[in-house]
Parts: structure tokens; C-alpha cells; sequence
């Protein structure tokens, strides 16, 4: 409850101000083949669409902008993001580790502020990702696949370089940047009975919590995992079951491999989500892909074709058909097209 209470509403709603100048107010899309496909209501929100490609742009400006305020000399307000930075000359630069989203959002918050970055990505991040990393300004650092080599590099570099780690889900103020999702849903689609969350650290998951259990206590958080995340498990026993070492899943979607979630979002979750978790295969993942790519005409990844396969699933089938009107997270939608899933 302790870490729950340290982002709050208050912080969201404020995050939202600061961050909104220049980010994408995301779309919800809705599309009658697949109501009738599921016998409820869906509505996505399109994050796929966001600046980067995936939703990770709120968490990282917020950061970032949040960093250059505590670290300005004169109390007086900025009203521009990208003021802070001549406000703040003692930030030399940021650093994080990503499997590419986090990281290319993170390169795009720091060049809109004028700020360095450093990416540390596993080898085997899709080149897709890679690029814009680089396309954006940052610096892209290769570590082995595993999220304990790239932590210890990332570690390294930003003691080395005197550079602040924006870490992709365990931080405040990246919780409160994702929490601004749930924010515009509920304002675009305010008689939602349910969302449907990719997760992966939990830092979106955890965020649209806090947001959209406040603004509506009734609603109801589903995560949506690759399987082997061991999620269900972990929420129904009420303690962290996942195995040390911290592992990837092995997934086609690189956005939410990470088995384990973080020490920040962990209590938060199982405070606020519902102990039923979608867990989702490759294959059904690509299920999810294939109905965004043929019949609504977006470009999602895998981790998004894993909410629209949870909301297609014999699970929320054989759920209380009461709930009518159930969210999608479409996380992103940075996805290699030279190596789609299905070829």
C-alpha cells in the first residue's frame, strides 16, 4: 500500500499537464466485427499511434521533465518542458536499459529537452528498434540478453559518465507518465466496465491502475502476460514467486518479456489488479495481430495483439457478461514489417 500511495491521481493529472504540449492525445477505436466477435463492447486506445510508436513516451517526458524541475536552481515555474533544460545545467545526460521502447522513448524525451542519452539494448532487440533509438539522437549500447547484463551495463555507463538512470517501469514519475493513459480513456469511453493491460515490469499496468481506480472504483484491471510470466500465480498467493536471477520470457513479443514485475509496481498490482491474468501464446498473440493488421487497419506488435488476443479469449467468454465495455491497450506498435510473426 505504501508504494501504491506514492503516485497518486494528484501526480497523474499532473503529469498529464506537463507532458501533454507534446505528446499524441491517442485515439480510441472501435470496430462492430469484433463486438459482435466477442459479445461485448471493445474499445481500443490506440498507443500504437503515440510519439515513438508505443506509450512510453508519456512515462519517459515526465521523467525527464521532472528530473530537469528538481534539479532547476530557481524556484520560480517553467512553463516549457524544453526551458528546463538551460534552467538546469547540472544534468549531464540520461541513461536507461529497454528492449527498445523505453529506449526509444526515452531518446526522443531527452532530445525534445536537449539532453544526452545512452540505450543499453540486448543484442537481440529487432533492428527496427535499434534504429529509431539511434534516429532519435541517443547512443545505443549492446549487452547479452538477459536483464542482468543489462543492468550491470547500464550501471557502469552511468557511474562512468555522471549520467541519471531513467529506469523503463520501477520510477514514480515514469508510473505517473503511464497512468495519463487511463486519464483520456475513461474521458474518451467513460462507461468502461474493464481494461485490458499488456504488462511487462508494470509500470503502464500500475499507472492506468491508480488512475482509473480513482476516477472509477468499480472498474475492473486485467494484466495480460506472455505465458510464463507466472502472474496469476504470484497475485493469487500474494507474494513474488518469480525465480532470481531476474529472466526473459521466451516471446515474440519483446515488450513485455520480462518475467518478473518490479518492486515499485508489484505492491501496486496486487493491491489494485484483478488476481485473474491472460496469459497469452505466441500463436494467439499473432491472432491478435492478424484482426488489427487485416480488419482495423493498424500496425500493433505483438505485446498490443496480446490485449486484443485476451479480449478474444474463452476467458473473458466465460466472465460476467455484465461487463459490457472493456478497454484494449494497444501498447504499441513497433513491429520489424521485413519480419512479421507469420512469416
Amino acid at each position: 500500500m505504501a508504494a501504491a500511495a506514492r503516485v497518486t491521481l494528484a501526480d497523474i493529472y499532473r503529469a498529464h499537464e506537463r507532458i501533454l504540449p507534446h505528446i499524441h492525445k491517442t485515439p480510441v477505436f472501435t470496430n462492430s466485427t469484433f463486438d459482435k466477435l466477442i459479445g461485448r463492447n471493445a474499445f481500443f486506445k490506440a498507443e500504437n499511434l503515440q510519439k515513438t510508436g508505443s506509450f512510453k513516451a508519456r512515462g519517459a517526458l515526465n521523467a525527464v521533465s521532472r528530473l530537469l524541475q528538481d534539479t532547476c536552481s530557481s524556484a520560480r515555474p517553467v512553463s516549457s518542458v524544453i526551458a528546463l533544460k538551460e534552467r538546469s545545467p547540472n544534468v549531464a545526460g540520461v541513461v536507461t536499459h529497454s528492449t527498445g521502447n523505453h529506449g526509444q522513448a526515452l531518446a526522443w524525451a531527452a532530445s525534445t529537452v536537449g539532453l544526452g542519452c545512452a540505450v543499453i539494448v540486448p543484442r537481440d532487440t529487432p533492428q527496427v528498434k535499434k534504429d529509431a533509438i539511434t534516429n532519435y539522437g541517443a547512443e545505443l549500447v549492446l549487452c547479452e540478453p538477459t536483464p542482468q547484463s543489462r543492468q550491470e551495463t547500464c550501471d557502469k555507463i552511468a557511474k562512468e559518465r555522471g549520467l541519471e538512470f531513467i529506469p523503463p517501469f520501477d520510477h514514480h514519475d515514469v508510473i505517473a507518465g503511464q497512468g495519463t493513459i487511463a486519464m483520456e480513456l475513461l474521458k474518451q469511453a467513460p462507461d468502461l466496465d474493464a481494461i485490458l493491460v499488456p504488462v511487462s515490469g508494470g509500470g503502464m499496468s500500475s499507472g492506468i491502475a491508480i488512475a482509473a481506480k480513482a476516477i472509477k472504483p468499480g472498474i475492473k484491471i486485467f494484466l495480460v502476460e506472455a505465458e510464463g510470466k507466472m502472474c496469476e500465480k504470484s497475485l493469487r498467493a500474494g507474494e513474488r514467486l518469480w525465480p532470481n536471477p531476474p529472466r526473459f520470457l521466451n516471446t515474440i513479443a519483446d515488450g513485455i518479456r520480462m518475467q518478473h514485475l518490479g518492486h515499485l509496481t508489484w505492491p501496486i498490482l496486487l493491491e489494485l489488479a484483478e488476481k485473474d491474468v491472460f496469459s497469452l501464446s505466441d500463436e494467439d498473440m499473432i491472432k491478435g495481430m492478424k484482426f488489427a493488421f487485416q480488419r482495423m487497419k493498424l500496425v500493433i506488435e505483438a505485446a498490443s495483439g496480446a490485449a486484443v488476443a485476451a479480449a478474444m479469449s474463452e476467458k473473458l467468454a466465460g466472465m460476467d457478461k455484465e461487463m459490457k465495455n472493456i478497454g484494449v491497450i494497444l501498447c504499441g506498435g513497433n513491429v520489424d514489417i521485413e519480419k512479421l510473426p507469420w512469416y
